[in-house]
């Protein structure tokens, strides 16, 4: 009987760790916050998608390619991907302030996407408290050149190193600004639409949500924003509060949640494929630098 197949990443990797963690879902919200700063980028998404209109459903939608490039099988990684790519070549979008028509599959769009992204997730989750030393960080990053893959990037051109991360935002910083789509994205994301028997869940839960993701961003997406940055300390306090409650969820409550990749994947592989913080702890004292994780 043939080996069951791991996937792009498999249990061993530190991507397959990170992504089942349920801060995955802060991190997310942050993402959105710092990808409306490209006006460009942002500029896709208004013209292309039904962003006011159904947001969670464009949530979902990221968890479920998110969650099918990291459990899925490889073959249904790489078809997933090929849909994706095929739906960017054929979306355009005009440049709100030259009019310039361009393809929102250019590779700087797709960059700073990626990057935003996977800045947000590991961001998020190392200042919540998931035990992510540097050299799973650095991992989590060259790993995550196979997702950039995905979307048509070329892996060699995207940062596989924090120090690297560093030196992209550094380096496309004088692009970023707050305007009016991000402004939109920005009223959007504190203060959703939603029906009226949601209303006291939006109060409740949405908002706290949007808040800490709002908070974790870094401070110049506050400077463009246009709201003074809260004290990185305190931020972190809440990120770990918030952490340690969404942790303490049954995880085999958690993975039975829609899209229900996780149980797809365990199913898959055995329970030994069962993603667990205690795990990272385990692999940290075998990382000796960046790398692809082994299957």
């Amino acid at each position: 009987m043939s080996e069951a197949d791991p996937g792009l990443f498999g249990p061993r990797s530190v991507t397959w760790q990170m992504h089942a963690d349920p801060m995955m879902w802060i991190a997310g919200v942050r993402a959105l916050y710092l990808q409306a700063l490209h006006p460009r980028a942002v500029r896709g998404v208004m013209e292309n998608s039904d962003f006011r209109e159904d947001a969670w459903g464009r949530l979902m939608r990221t968890a479920d390619f998110v969650g099918t490039l990291t459990y899925a099988t490889t073959p249904d990684a790489e078809r997933y991907g090929a849909r994706v790519r095929k739906i960017h070549r054929l979306l355009t979008a005009t440049d709100p302030l030259t009019g310039e028509t361009y393809g929102i599959d250019e590779p700087d769009l797709l960059l700073w996407v990626h990057c935003a992204e996977a800045d947000s997730y590991l961001q998020v989750e190392r200042r919540s408290g998931l035990p992510l030393t540097d050299a799973q960080a650095d991992r989590y990053l060259d790993e995550q050149r196979e997702a950039a893959r995905m979307v048509g990037l070329d892996p060699s051109a995207v940062p596989a190193t924090t120090a690297e991360m560093e030196a992209y935002f550094a380096g496309v910083r004088p692009e970023l600004a707050a305007g009016p789509d991000a402004r939109k994205v920005d009223d959007f994301l504190r203060d959703p639409p939603v029906p009226a028997a949601l209303v006291p869940a939006r109060a409740l839960l949405w908002r706290r949500v949007a808040a800490l993701a709002y908070d974790s961003l870094p401070p110049y997406a506050h400077e463009l924003y246009g709201r003074p940055a809260p004290p990185r300390a305190a931020v972190d306090r809440r990120l770990r509060v918030a952490g340690t409650a969404l942790r303490r969820v049954p995880a085999c409550l958690r993975r039975r949640l829609p899209p229900g990749h996780v149980a797809k994947a365990m199913a898959r592989l055995g329970p030994g494929s069962r993603p667990s913080p205690y795990k990272l702890r385990r692999q940290a004292a075998i990382l000796d630098g960046p790398g692809r994780a082994q299957r």
